[in-house]
């Protein structure tokens, strides 16, 4: 029996993960998520291209072989998260709408749990 994902990826942050890892010129094994001290409310979000896994990193296999790697520092973070890219009238860029959050600053781009 598998074990639930934890984290969701919407059809949406696909598609960018997927023109992000097409774009970089090289092999990727895929996106590592992490969080990091960061702002008023304390953590951030991290994304970046990972060229190997770590052996203790979480693996979310996507579609078409898109890996997305979670760091285990931020697993406790992340758990139940869904991963979602919009396009406003003012930004676009990934978002994630975590369940474990407590608080996020004013301008959104730090959280607390």
């Amino acid at each position: 029996m598998a074990l639930p994902s934890p984290i969701s990826v919407t059809p949406d942050a696909l598609v960018h993960i997927k023109a992000l890892l097409d774009s970089r010129g090289k092999p990727s094994e895929g996106i590592r998520l992490g969080v990091r001290s960061k702002g008023c409310s304390g953590l951030s979000y991290t994304l970046e291209y990972a060229d190997e896994a770590s052996g203790f990193e979480e693996v979310v296999e996507l579609e078409d072989g898109v890996k997305l790697l979670i760091d285990p520092k931020a697993m406790m973070f992340v758990l139940g998260t869904e991963m979602d890219y919009e396009v406003t009238n003012m930004e676009e860029g990934f978002i994630f709408r975590n369940p474990n959050e407590k608080g996020r600053c004013g301008c959104g781009e730090s959280f607390h749990v």
